[in-house]
């Protein structure tokens, strides 16, 4: 005759089977959307491990890069490109996080617009970014950072490399010269 399994061993199994489901599962079911302020805790690198200048634009630590939606392009005059980050987040903890950490790290808001997806637009000399933050499916929040540098205007040069000249133009109406075939 077969011993049944004992009924304390059963409930052992049972009880240790959803304690791991759970414990698994219970970040999904509450994300953290608590972000530290920029500099402070765990950061992503700035994304200067992407592109080496651009060190000086934080992204929070619940943003994962996302390679395949990201692109570098370096030259002689230009550099800059498009960063995508997403992670589970409030859209409106994100923008408030990545309008702080762009001022603290000196860039200037100069344009804001809201329609759904929340768009911000920072200066620096010879330096843009414009930072897109979208809504995705299942409570995740996209992060898109366009970023461009203009290396040749930073030490006084044309997109060509050559050194900007003053204008042959006239200073003022009265300096232009008369016609020839009058």
């Amino acid at each position: 005759m077969k011993k049944c399994p004992s009924i304390s061993r059963i409930l052992l199994f049972f009880l240790v089977a959803i304690t791991l489901f759970l414990s698994g599962c219970i970040s999904t079911i509450f994300p953290s959307t608590s972000m530290q302020g920029p500099g402070v805790g765990d950061m992503l690198p700035a994304v200067g491990s992407f592109a080496d200048d651009i060190q000086d634009i934080i992204v929070p630590v619940e943003m994962e890069w996302d390679r395949g939606k990201s692109m570098a392009i370096k030259t002689e005059s230009f550099h800059g490109g498009i960063w995508h980050y997403s992670g589970s987040v409030e859209m409106a903890s994100l923008k408030d996080y990545m309008t702080r950490g762009m001022e603290d790290t000196n860039w200037k808001l100069v344009g804001e617009a809201a329609s759904g997806d929340i768009m911000l637009a920072f200066v620096k000399p010879h330096k843009t970014c414009m930072v897109t933050i979208s809504e995705h499916e299942f409570r995740d929040t996209g992060l898109t950072l366009y970023v461009t540098i203009d290396k040749t205007a930073a030490i006084g040069l044309n997109p060509f490399g050559e050194a900007f000249r003053r204008s042959n133009r006239p200073s003022n109406l009265f300096d232009i010269p008369k016609p020839l075939y009058e």
